[in-house]
């Protein structure tokens, strides 16, 4: 983009911040309190001590409000909030049966039973838990009894329910991070890759073994392990963490990206056959526009400049930049990080991220949550610190402008972030953000005011689908304002946002068409919808 093309949004966007909407954290008043122990404090010993953990948005017991799931570290159990309604919470994790405690890692939603209520997988250092949600009144974790036990501890990162082979079930697919014990592995400063400036700090992932990533087929009721066959086992020189799923060529059927930790992030292609073919290098997907591989942590997608096709945007460490890779067609990807606006934070350490629209003017906004991975950087009194504010992005027609400073104390508040997950959580038409913070309580980030502009919030439900319909995609039209969005399982950094989606709308009073392309090709179309509401979709 030409410099002054640049200059000329930069100050209509600046012009506009007296309207952004002020964010606030009211966890502690919504009821959201328990801290969430993460290891050490004032530094770290090892590197699962710093990689922290996910959160979601899920509504276990249909009752249409998306309950809060904050996973945590040894000492405490994965915490489960109810949604009373309101704007408050009412911890419910004993009663549900959600005890295990341990180096929970990552969480993602999906109905794998098709019985109406949603379950749920986390991913440990560990055995993997999946909890099959038991009529909205209590969690099983059913892992080993259906085909997911392990034959090793696995330091298992992000994951996502996904049917690749749209038969209607739901497969999942569980990325590795690398191997890992507390035994064997260094202490900080044994080597050179146990240092950051100068500092002894813990040792990796560099110098740590890899690992290989999962799939798993529904056979209905029981998981199959086809990571060897499919080819989702075969990259094997990978430090695996946030997973995405997506439609990235437009062939009707849903591909994986996983972002990487300092080498190469993966994009498995969907061959249709059972099979997929990692091409993450060769569609620009893989590395920066200067061919390094970076740090790779979250990762989300989204139309964001009206495509109709979706892009990918990545997370990485401090020093290296934010990274969007558009999507030009058919899942051929360039890096427009710089041209986009997103050039200029390289000191923070990204992890949970998300696209959104913040004001409902129809076009997504960009949320990240930071955080350093080492306590000790602090020592360094430098401009790179251990609790970082969030950076929030107002998306100007395709180009973002950083308005974070402007947008409230839930934004500039600095925390050591992990996980982030958005949803709605009481219906007013704006986005709330829940936020796993190493060391503390999780923060909820919720609006102030209205934007004055219209949304709407589609549930979708399939039948010969997924009951999740997870891979549904939907294409918008109200007005001159054409969107599209996909529903995911998985996402941000280790999280998991709420299924349904949210769609601003601006100033249109009414949706002229609604067109649902269901998991296998099926289209239905809904017209002539009211706006300012929640709305459910079921497949015909």
């Amino acid at each position: 983009m030409k410099r002054w093309l640049v200059m000329a949004c930069a100050a209509g966007c600046l012009a506009q911040t007296n309207r952004l909407p002020q964010f606030r954290d009211v966890a502690r008043e919504a009821g959201i309190t328990q801290p969430v122990p993460n290891g050490g404090v004032v530094s770290k010993q090892f590197i699962i001590e710093t990689t922290g953990s996910g959160v979601a948005f899920v509504d276990y017991d249909n009752d249409g409000r998306p309950d809060a799931f904050v996973l945590s570290g040894p000492g405490s159990p994965s915490r489960m909030y109810h949604n009373e309604g309101g704007g408050k919470f009412r911890e419910s994790t004993s009663e549900l049966g959600l005890t295990r405690q341990g180096w929970a890692q990552g969480v993602c939603a999906g109905d794998y039973d098709g019985d109406g209520f949603t379950d749920l997988l986390v991913t440990y250092w560990g055995q993997n838990s999946l909890y099959h949600n038991m009529g909205g009144k209590r969690f099983e974790d059913v892992a080993a009894k259906i085909g997911l036990a392990q034959d090793r501890v696995r330091y298992n990162s992000g994951c996502a329910f996904v049917d690749y082979d749209n038969d209607g079930k739901l497969d999942l697919f569980v990325a590795n991070y690398l191997k890992f014990d507390f035994e064997t592995t260094p202490k900080p400063g044994a080597n050179p890759y146990c240092f950051y400036r100068g500092l002894s700090v813990n040792c990796g992932p560099r110098g740590l073994p890899f690992d290989r990533n999962l799939l798993y087929h529904n056979d209905g009721g029981n998981f199959r392990d086809v990571s060897d066959a499919s080819g989702i086992s075969k990259p094997n020189s990978n430090y695996a963490l946030g997973v995405l799923t997506a439609d990235f060529d437009g062939d009707g059927l849903t591909d994986i990206y996983v972002a990487c930790d300092q080498t190469p992030s993966l994009l498995y292609m969907n061959k249709g056959d059972g099979t997929f073919s990692e091409e993450a290098l060769i569609r620009g997907a893989g590395l920066d526009e200067n061919g390094k591989a970076l740090s790779g942590m979250g990762v989300t997608a989204a139309d964001f400049a009206h495509d109709g096709i979706p892009s990918i945007f990545r997370t990485n460490f401090s020093d290296e930049l934010e990274t969007l890779y558009r999507n030009r067609g058919k899942g051929e990807f360039q890096d427009t990080s710089i041209e986009a606006g997103l050039g200029q934070n390289t000191r923070f350490v990204g992890w949970g991220c998300g696209f959104f629209d913040f004001d409902n003017d129809g076009w997504q906004d960009l949320l990240l949550v930071n955080g350093h991975a080492f306590p000790e950087v602090d020592k360094l009194k430098i401009d790179v610190h251990y609790r970082e504010r969030a950076i929030l992005y107002r998306n100007d027609h395709g180009h973002f402008v950083d308005v974070s400073e402007q947008a409230g104390p839930g934004i500039t508040t600095p925390h050591s972030a992990r996980g982030a997950a958005l949803a709605d959580v009481d219906d007013d038409g704006l986005v709330d953000v829940l936020v796993n913070n190493q060391g503390e309580a999780p923060s909820l980030l919720r609006q102030s005011g209205k934007t004055g502009n219209h949304w709407i919030t589609v549930k979708l439900e399939g039948v010969k689908s997924n009951r999740s319909a997870i891979g549904a995609r939907v294409l918008l039209t109200a007005g001159s304002l054409v969107q599209t969005a996909e529903v995911r399982s998985g996402g941000s950094y280790l999280s998991q946002s709420d299924l349904r989606l949210h769609f601003g709308l601006a100033s249109a009073a009414k949706i002229d068409s609604l067109v649902i392309v269901w998991p296998g090709g099926a289209k239905q179309t809904e017209s002539n919808m009211a706006v300012d509401r929640v709305v459910t979709i079921r497949e015909r």
